[in-house]
């Protein structure tokens, strides 16, 4: 039987393994979608030598940096991201071969092309950890030009209290890469000029739980569009998927 799994530590409630193992129970996939919960990354080769029906992995915190170098192969997104979260594990005679991709890029822009209109030139990245160099590699794809927003000063980056109406105008579509407003701490968001905000402007929100963030709720009160991270969460699954049984990039 097929296994694929997901690395990470801690590995609390996963997504992935009750989306795969339904997946497999519906279509009749003799397939089985596994949490591998380990401390250290150093862990990874034993995980392999001991499921050499491995066909693929999922990567979360924090191992989607330090896994890179147990790679052989990484997709130009992940190279140019600096991060993997999804795993294609393939076998070469005794060889086994693991190349790297980044899912974040395609679930992010699958689900917010759809919105852009000719208006939607320029973005705001609200925070600059995890998943923000995806965001931004998937904005520039779609020809958006990108300005980063951070507590603190850096290239590129502009601070929280830098953020005029002005900008608001102009960068009309923002996305919050930050946690602010996940649950339990729903009643928080960042702090931006919302009354700025119209009909013209999108709001995207990685964050799905609660379904409407405070950050979109008080951007929807001024006509914005709003989206939550539930539909990139899914198309991000479907991009594993497609990444594992893609004969064609092998």
């Amino acid at each position: 039987m097929d296994k694929y799994g997901l690395i990470g530590f801690p590995l609390g409630h996963s997504f992935s393994r009750n989306f795969f193992n339904e997946k497999f129970e519906n279509e009749g996939i003799k397939a089985k979608y596994i949490n591998f919960e380990i401390p250290q990354i150093e862990d990874l080769p034993e995980i392999l030598a001991s499921n050499p029906e491995l066909k693929g992995l999922n990567v979360t915190i924090p191992y989607k940096q330090k896994v890179m170098a147990y790679l052989d192969e990484l997709s130009p997104e992940a190279k140019a991201i600096g991060a993997v979260n999804v795993i294609r594990v393939s076998h070469k005679g005794k060889d086994v071969v693991l190349k790297g991709f980044n899912s974040d890029v395609i679930g992010f822009t699958r689900s917010i092309e759809p919105m852009l209109e000719p208006a939607h030139k320029k973005a705001l990245i609200l925070g600059t950890g995890g998943a923000s160099k995806a965001i931004e590699y998937g904005l520039k794809t779609l020809g958006l030009e990108t300005l980063f927003v951070s507590r603190t000063k850096k290239e590129n980056t502009i601070t929280y209290e830098e953020v005029t109406p002005e900008i608001i105008k102009e960068y009309n579509v923002i996305v919050n890469c930050t946690p602010l407003g996940m649950y339990p701490k729903a009643d928080t968001c960042p702090d931006i000029p919302y009354e700025a905000m119209d009909g013209h402007t999108i709001l995207y929100d990685l964050i799905y739980n609660p379904d409407e963030t405070l950050f979109l709720t008080k951007g929807a009160k001024y006509g914005a569009t709003t989206k939550n991270g539930l539909e990139m969460l899914l198309l991000q699954a479907f991009a594993s998927w497609e990444f594992w049984n893609d004969t064609d990039n092998m």
